[in-house]
């Protein structure tokens, strides 16, 4: 699977790119149709601490997938984006085997 990371208002470092593809690496072991993944980081601009925003878009044979999480740390963020992402991964598998056997 390929992998684009995308960091929005802040440079970010290789340990968090190394982690974020790592993390999104793991998405291809529940469906090998996986094309790509698109990876933005960005800032936001509120004046809360929980303002780092982690959006993933999964290019997948089919229908896209997308998830976006806001948490106080992108480490954070971007395990609750990949555990949305499973989710709506194994949904759609579940969804697919129903209708195979039909």
């Amino acid at each position: 699977m390929k992998i684009k990371i995308q960091s929005l208002h802040f440079t970010a470092n290789d340990q968090l790119e190394a982690f974020v593809q790592r993390k999104v690496n793991k998405l291809s072991r529940l469906d090998e149709r996986i094309i790509s993944g698109d990876v933005c980081l960005k800032l936001d601009k509120s004046a809360t601490t929980e303002n780092k925003v982690c959006e993933i878009k999964l290019s997948v044979a089919g229908k896209d997938l997308f998830a976006k999480r806001q948490c106080k740390t992108f480490e954070e963020a971007t395990n609750e984006t990949v555990n949305a992402l499973q989710q709506q991964l194994l949904k759609r598998k579940t969804q697919m085997n129903k209708t195979r056997s039909i």
